[in-house]
C-alpha cells in the first residue's frame, strides 16, 4: 500500500494495458501522481471496478474544415479522389468562418464523447479559402481545450507551385500558429518542387512534415522516394509522416517490405486512413474490388512508426464517420485480416503509435504526465478492439469531461 493524502482524484482498479492486474491511479493538480496495488487516501474516488483504461485517442489526421458537408454538394454517388477534390473546391470558397466553426465543433463533440483527447487536424490553405478555415480551426483549439489538445497541420489541397500566392498564405499561417505543414504532391504540376518547398517551410518554422501521398493503386511510380530523400537529407527523421499511402497495399510482399526498410530507415511514418482509402480506392472495379488498404501492422512490424486515423466526415471523400478512433481500429482489423493475436497492435494504432507520429512527449499513463484518461466498459485491449465496447466516461488534465450512462434492458415484470 502507497500512503499519500495530497491527491484529488482516485482511480480503483484499474486495468490499463502495461499492468497484468488492477492498480490505483492518484491525480494531483491534473496530473498523474502515483500508480500502485493500493493508495491509501480519503480524496475522492472513480471505481473503475476492473475496466480497461486509456490515456485517450490520438487522431492524427482529421479534416475539421470539411466536415459536415453531405447535403450541400448532391453527393449521391461514387467519387474519385480527384472528383472528390473538386467537388468541395466548389463549395470551400463561400465558406465562413463560422460555417467551418460549427461543423469543425460538431465533430470534435463526437470525437470527445468517443475518446479522442489528441487530435491533429488538416487545414486547407489556398486563394479560394483564404484564412478563414485556419481561423475557424483556431478558435475550435481555443474553446475545446477543456477537453482536447487540437494541432494545427496547414497544408494546400489544390497545389502549390501552380497556385500563385497559396505559398505567402502557408507562411502567414505558420506565424500565426500552425503546428506542421502538409502537402498533396500529386495535385501539383511540380511535385518535386512542391516537396521542396514544403520541407523548405519546415525548416524554417520548426514544425513537422504531414502530407498526403501515393493515393492511388498504380506503384509503378510515386512520391515515396522524393520524400525519404527530403527527410534523411534535412536530418528531419521523426518529424516527416505520409497519409494515405494506398500504392503499398498494391505491392507484393517482397517489395513491400523492401519499402517498409526504405520508410523505417528515413523515419518516416504512415498514417493509414480506413474509411476514405477503403471508399475511394477501386471503384472502377466491376468486381474482385481491391480494398487499397495499407497494411499498419505490418509495417510497424517492420520498424515503420504508423497510426490509424479519421481523415473525413461526412463529405464527398467519405460520405459516413462518427469519429470514433475505437471503431476505426476495429474496422480497420476487420479489413486488414488482423488475427487475433494482433488485436493489442490494432489499438496501439490509435493510442501510443499515433502520440509517437505527434511527438507527443506527455502521453500515456505514467506519473507526470497528465491526466488525460477514458474508461472502456471492457477488461483488455484486446476486448477493446474484439467487442467494441462503450467509453463510458473521460478526463482531461483530471477533470471529467463526459460521462455515458450504460443502458438498461427493461425485462417484463
Amino acid at each position: 500500500m502507497t500512503s499519500k493524502t495530497a491527491f484529488d482524484l482516485i482511480f480503483r482498479r484499474a486495468v490499463t494495458t502495461s499492468s497484468a492486474t488492477p492498480v490505483d491511479i492518484g491525480v494531483s493538480d491534473g496530473r498523474i501522481a502515483a500508480i500502485a496495488p493500493r493508495l491509501d487516501s480519503h480524496a475522492p474516488e472513480i471505481h473503475v471496478d476492473g475496466r480497461l483504461v486509456l490515456p485517450g485517442f490520438v487522431d492524427t489526421h482529421i479534416h475539421l474544415d470539411k466536415a459536415c458537408l453531405l447535403g450541400r454538394c448532391g453527393h449521391d454517388h461514387g467519387s474519385s479522389v480527384g472528383e472528390a477534390i473538386t467537388a468541395v473546391a466548389a463549395m470551400k470558397r463561400d465558406f465562413t468562418v463560422e460555417d467551418v466553426y460549427a461543423r469543425g465543433a460538431r465533430v470534435i463533440e463526437r470525437a470527445i464523447v468517443h475518446g479522442t483527447t489528441r487530435m491533429r487536424t488538416h487545414v486547407e490553405i489556398d486563394p479560394r479559402i483564404g484564412l478563414r478555415g485556419f481561423a475557424a480551426v483556431k478558435a475550435l483549439k481555443r474553446d475545446y481545450a477543456w477537453a482536447l489538445d487540437l494541432s494545427l497541420c496547414v497544408f494546400p489541397q489544390e497545389g502549390l507551385t501552380n497556385d500563385p500566392g497559396t505559398e505567402e498564405l502557408l507562411v502567414e499561417a505558420l506565424r500565426d500558429g500552425g503546428q506542421a505543414i502538409g502537402g498533396c504532391p500529386y495535385m501539383d504540376t511540380d511535385p518535386n518542387a512542391q516537396l521542396e518547398k514544403l520541407f523548405d517551410l519546415a525548416q524554417a518554422f520548426d514544425v513537422d512534415v504531414d502530407l498526403h501521398l501515393d493515393f492511388d493503386l498504380d506503384p509503378s511510380w510515386w512520391h515515396l522516394d522524393e520524400v525519404c530523400r527530403q527527410t534523411e537529407r534535412r536530418n528531419y527523421q521523426g518529424r516527416v509522416a505520409i497519409g494515405h499511402a494506398t500504392k503499398l497495399s498494391a505491392l507484393p510482399p517482397r517489395e513491400f517490405d523492401a519499402v517498409a526498410i526504405k520508410l523505417s530507415r528515413a523515419g518516416v511514418a504512415v498514417t493509414v486512413l480506413p474509411a476514405t482509402d477503403l471508399y475511394l480506392m477501386g471503384r472502377d472495379a466491376t468486381h474482385n474490388c481491391p480494398r487499397g488498404l495499407t497494411s499498419a501492422h505490418r509495417l510497424v512490424e517492420k520498424g515503420v512508426l504508423c497510426s490509424v486515423a479519421t481523415n473525413n466526415v461526412l463529405n464527398p471523400f467519405t460520405p459516413f464517420g462518427d469519429a470514433s478512433l475505437l471503431r476505426m481500429a476495429n474496422f480497420y482489423a476487420n479489413v486488414a485480416h488482423a488475427g487475433v493475436g494482433e488485436f493489442d497492435a490494432c489499438l496501439d494504432l490509435v493510442t501510443h503509435l499515433p502520440a509517437r507520429l505527434m511527438n507527443l512527449r506527455d502521453y500515456g499513463i505514467a506519473p507526470g504526465n497528465p491526466a488525460d484518461l477514458i474508461v472502456l466498459d471492457t477488461a483488455s485491449g484486446r476486448d477493446a478492439i474484439a467487442e467494441l465496447p462503450d467509453v463510458m466516461m473521460g478526463f482531461k488534465n483530471g477533470r471529467q469531461v463526459f460521462e455515458r450512462q450504460q443502458p438498461v434492458l427493461m425485462r417484463p415484470g
